[in-house]
């Protein structure tokens, strides 16, 4: 969760390094430093996002070729100056920064306390830090063999980047759960948690696979794993380009990626989906077709918002393949001891392909021999890596922490896999294929008509900024959307807001409902139509505040409702790709209105890397 940058060679490093501190600030906005060598280590840290600790080091001196910063999301330890990384050992030797959570800390705190050790943090960070140092000068052995025989009794995730005051050119470097990726140059290396802060530079990348250590130099990288036998580095090309990662002259991330979605929906389907000639070519998916259909049963797994993909994953293929699906979040999943059986398909979904709980649960799963099929859009990350097949979602570096972008591209994925597997097994019609594969092929024109409600759903936000609570209602395909526009409500402008199947909303939430509160419904026209209407007449018979998203010649839930966003007709099965880029919009637009800043929320980070 939070974003690690390092840099040795001939630049200088401080530039190098707070830019892609910067860069990866949505990994986590609690607190920032940078740990510089130049006679000696110098730490410069801040609570606050990074511009404060920019504000901070000036007029400090700088200069050094090797530096590491780190951008934090709090685990250990309150956001502060003190608990922020990096951290320097005990003996001033070693600087240290470190994504993820050591889970048997505390045990070895005692033991180096008895040993005379103090700390200055609370930080598990810290206690990592001292063991090596510990190690190192116990053994009298070289830095890498003290952070190899150190990682062999930790418990927990890590990414770690280490710098030795003696050695002015080598960073250390480790990861197990946590991501890793080593961009190399001519005659130096930038090391992050993802590519953001390398493109700039070279597009040339070695992910760092877990329990591997990496031996940085300007002109020389090492890999090697916990028993000293070395690797050799796969050298991968970055598919990505500099403007993919800057605001190209939107206010915010998010914003931006709301209103790429018509040509990333399109990058998704480009090259897969041909409606013309009725195909749909995904080389992963069909290397297994037969497997997965003949598979007893489906488990979607995934957390936040790729959960609800998964949730509208469910209804397709059940109602196309009709092949069961549960879909389970990935953190009850991976401790319930779930039934996995050998030949059982799992389909793993993830934006970052870095979800800690996501990847404990498929590691679980395929050593049961299970199927695993992931749909992740980071090329290179670890869910990708791990997976037998999948399919990316060629949406595009998502920088704004509330996932717009990402979600629609697990949308048009999926949607195509339960597509394809229908026509594998025979459980669709030619006809319903061919008008589902062109319905689909129509969305990313959909979505551009429907950005241009962009204004008006803008003044929307302005009237109900003001609410304390909010419902969002739903059926069928619908009901996963009003979950998801609820979670972005929640994430973006801190309003209390629940998505609920339309009809439950009688089971409990009804009591909620006053002229005070606004009730979203999703109400495009489907097979439950009739029925959200009817809940619909519901909520305004006490007083409650209907917004309706409805589809365009729906001529009896504009008399219903207080406020209506028109959408384009769509099949209910496509619908989804659609409802949900209006609640975006409005998520957004409160959020701005309430003056929060949208790209970074509070107690948020894009990539959930521990548990």
């Amino acid at each position: 969760m939070c974003g690690i940058v390092g840099y040795t060679g001939h630049r200088e490093a401080y530039p190098v390094v707070l830019k892609g501190l910067k860069r990866l600030e949505y990994r986590g906005y609690d607190s920032s430093g940078v740990a510089l060598l130049n006679g000696g280590l110098k730490v410069y840290k801040k609570k606050g996002k990074v511009a404060e600790m920019e504000d901070a080091v000036v007029g400090k001196d700088l200069h050094s070729h090797i530096g590491i910063g780190h951008t934090r999301w709090a685990t250990h330890g309150e956001p502060s100056d003190r608990n922020a990384h990096p951290h320097l050992s005990q003996s001033g030797d070693i600087a240290m920064i470190h994504n993820g959570i050591i889970e048997n800390y505390a045990k070895i705190k005692t033991e180096l306390v008895s040993k005379g050790y103090t700390f200055k943090s609370d930080t598990d960070t810290e206690v990592l830090l001292n063991f090596i140092d510990d190690i190192k000068k116990n053994n009298e052995c070289s830095l890498e063999e003290a952070v190899r025989i150190a990682l062999r009794r930790i418990v927990g995730a890590y990414c770690i980047l280490l710098i030795h005051k003696d050695d002015p050119e080598t960073i250390i470097a480790a990861r197990k759960g946590s991501p890793l990726v080593i961009g190399i140059g001519k005659g130096e290396h930038f090391l992050a948690s993802d590519a953001s802060p390398i493109i700039e530079y070279t597009k040339e990348v070695v992910y760092v696979n877990d329990y591997e250590i990496a031996i940085v130099k300007p002109d020389e990288l090492i890999l090697k794993n916990l028993g000293n036998d070395k690797q050799t580095p796969f050298i991968t090309k970055l598919d990505m380009e500099l403007a993919a990662i800057e605001k190209g002259g939107y206010d915010h991330f998010m914003l931006k990626e709301i209103f790429e979605q018509p040509q990333t929906i399109f990058d998704c389907l480009r090259g897969r989906l041909d409606a013309d000639k009725g195909t749909i070519t995904m080389s992963g998916i069909e290397k297994y077709a037969e497997q997965i259909i003949q598979a007893g049963r489906i488990i979607i797994i995934a957390c936040g918002t790729s959960w609800h993909a998964g949730l509208v994953a469910e209804y397709i293929i059940e109602e196309l393949c009709r092949i069961p699906v549960e879909v389970e979040y990935a953190s009850e999943f991976r401790y319930r001891n779930p039934i996995v059986n050998k030949g059982d398909v799992i389909i793993a979904i993830s934006q970052s392909g870095e979800t800690a709980d996501t990847l404990v649960a498929i590691e679980n799963a395929k050593e049961k021999g299970a199927i695993i099929l992931g749909i992740v859009n980071v090329v290179g990350s670890s869910i990708a890596r791990l997976s037998h097949a999948g399919a990316y979602t060629h949406a595009g570096p998502e920088i704004g922490v509330a996932s717009t972008k990402a979600f629609t591209g697990q949308l048009a994925v999926l949607m195509m896999v339960a597509l394809k597997l229908a026509q594998v097994k025979q459980t669709i019609t030619a006809e319903r294929y061919t008008s589902l594969c062109k319905e689909l092929a129509e969305v990313p024109d959909k979505v551009a008509d429907i950005l241009k409600l962009d204004e008006h759903i803008q003044k929307l936000a302005e009237k109900y900024k003001d609410a304390t609570d909010c419902l969002f209602l739903g059926r069928g395909y619908n009901f996963p959307i009003a979950l998801e526009g609820a979670l972005k409500l929640k994430e973006i402008s801190y309003i209390h807001a629940e998505g609920y199947p339309a009809a439950e909303m009688k089971h409990g939430p009804i009591a909620l409902v006053d002229e005070h509160l606004p009730v979203v419904f999703v109400a495009t026209k489907d097979s439950y139509h009739e029925k959200v209407v009817s809940n619909m007449q519901e909520i305004k018979a006490r007083k409650g505040k209907v917004i309706a998203v409805i589809t365009e010649g729906d001529t009896v839930s504009p008399t219903l409702a207080d406020d209506i966003i028109v959408l384009p007709p769509a099949d209910e099965i496509i619908a989804p790709l659609l409802t949900t880029i209006p609640l975006q919009l409005l998520a957004y637009h409160i959020g701005i209105a309430k003056g929060y800043d949208v790209d970074k929320p509070r107690n948020l980070a894009k990539s959930v890397t521990v548990e």
